[in-house]
């Protein structure tokens, strides 16, 4: 009978390491390892001894690491900001299931191992980025956010370098197709944030973020950063054809998904809904992984 005793402990073990991998943002990150495994496929050069899997690793594990201490520290920093808003007001720093000064370290010591791991790992210049995405993401985007609704050019810039990692990483240098992967990245981030922008508008609203124009003028700002970027989108997407480092099957596929972007963003410019914002949210999460992988496809 004894022996159900240390179920409690368990059970409380498990429950705390969950909420320091929520402190990490695991669903963001997913995201951008997506976006380094890309840009290192692509920026592979004509490899006669097979697939580097180590490099690969060791640059994934690496961008993580500095990514997992960018969302703990970004939570630390907004800690008093996110318990005024419903959608983050059960994340374990903000309902008090973890010490601010332990979610401090943690995004501390993450970004050093980070930094220091692509450092020795992989190339200087891939860590080099990563520390100056994370500088930029914390010391620009973060307090932006409740400064100007221009803040999501700050956060897109630094968003945006996930691929030029992989990138450095696979060649040891950023050439101009590198800084396409970028441009298309850049651009995508706008429509898929001013979908979670709108779905959410009252609570940022409520904690104090201005990444909408305060009043009518909110309508008009979201509807123009939806559109006009996947807009954009649809000539930088497709370029890599037009400089002959994709095909036509590229061309054709990606014209059709980038059209399709550009349509559920224009929606959500034209509609202004809740439901407009959701499907064109779930639809620029499925749209960015299917282009990396069709891109990386055509090389091979």
């Amino acid at each position: 009978m004894t022996t159900a005793r240390p179920q409690p402990c368990v059970v409380t073990f498990n429950t705390k390491a969950a909420d320091y991998w929520a402190l990490t943002k695991p669903e963001i990150n997913f995201l951008i390892a997506i976006a380094t495994l890309a840009g290192f496929c692509l920026g592979l050069p004509a490899e006669p001894h097979g697939f580097p899997f180590v490099l690969l690793t060791h640059t994934l594990l690496g961008t993580m690491l500095v990514a997992g201490g960018a969302g703990a520290l970004n939570q630390y920093v907004e800690r008093r900001f996110d318990a005024l808003m419903r959608r983050t007001a059960r994340r374990p720093l903000t309902a008090g299931r973890i010490e601010p000064s332990s979610a401090l370290w943690l995004g501390i010591l993450l970004s050093l191992a980070g930094g220091t791991y692509l450092a020795l790992t992989v190339n200087a210049l891939a860590s080099l980025i990563a520390l100056l995405t994370l500088g930029s993401y914390l010391a620009l985007y973060t307090p932006l956010k409740r400064k100007t609704p221009f803040c999501t050019l700050a956060g897109g810039l630094s968003g945006a370098t996930p691929p030029l990692i992989g990138w450095a990483a696979a060649s040891g240098k950023l050439s101009f197709e590198a800084w396409i992967l970028f441009a298309m990245l850049f651009l995508w981030q706008f429509p898929h944030f001013m979908a979670i922008a709108w779905m959410y508008r009252e609570d940022y609203a409520r904690a104090g973020y201005l990444v909408l124009p305060r009043g009518e003028q909110s309508r008009h700002f979201m509807s123009w950063q939806a559109a006009v970027p996947a807009l954009v989108l649809i000539p930088v997407s497709l370029s890599p054809t037009l400089t002959g480092h994709a095909g036509l099957v590229y061309f054709a596929l990606d014209f059709a998904m980038s059209a399709g972007f550009f349509f559920f963003s224009a929606r959500l410019a034209f509609r202004r809904s809740n439901g407009a914002a959701r499907r064109l949210l779930m639809i620029s999460i499925v749209y960015l992984p299917l282009v990396f992988a069709l891109m990386v496809l055509d090389k091979i």
